[in-house]
């Protein structure tokens, strides 16, 4: 499958780990390397707007979706080859979705999360078949990989969630992933 956009599920801000923010940057740098376009949460700040930012300093597209009680939070990004204003968060996240042919979930905080699980419900319940790519930076999501197999492990997931969410240790490593 040809991949003509990627969803990218972050954090607003950068973290601790200055790794974050580097592999956000490689991981836009890449995609549009790849004529890949990247679709995002809009923002212009920390995570976000690392891989926005190096995504467009590449030469790539980039598109932003942000709902109107976010313009101010998380300053959105006046630079992107596309800003979409949405009413609300809803409405954000199944964008998100329609837009990306796949989606990779960068380390990030509740909201980021909320997108990832979203996702992967939808993909559970077969209301969509998209790839999704879970970039394990640091080991940031080591406890919630864990947490995941433990679900599984008691028999609460339908599906080995393994089968869902490929995780992933490097930018590259999630678009191969995803391709």
């Amino acid at each position: 499958m040809s991949l003509r956009s990627i969803t990218v599920f972050c954090g607003s801000r950068s973290g601790t780990d200055p790794l974050f923010v580097s592999h956000a940057e490689a991981l836009g740098r890449l995609l549009a390397e790849k004529k890949i376009e990247l679709v995002y949460g809009g923002g212009n700040k920390g995570v976000m707007g690392a891989i926005a930012n190096a995504a467009l300093d590449a030469g790539g597209k980039v598109t932003g979706v942000i709902p109107k009680v976010l313009l101010e939070w998380e300053a959105q990004h006046d630079g992107l080859t596309q800003l979409m204003v949405v009413e609300d968060m809803h409405i954000r996240k199944k964008m998100l979705y329609e837009l990306g042919d796949a989606a990779i979930i960068l380390p990030g905080g509740n909201g980021t999360l909320d997108e990832l699980f979203e996702m992967l419900t939808w993909n559970t319940l077969q209301i969509h078949n998209k790839k999704i790519a879970l970039l394990n930076t640091a080991g940031f999501y080591d406890h919630l990989i864990a947490h995941m197999d433990q679900m599984s492990e008691r028999g609460f997931l339908y599906s080995n969630w393994r089968d869902r969410l490929l995780v992933c240790e490097s930018p590259a490593a999630a678009i191969d992933a995803l391709v």
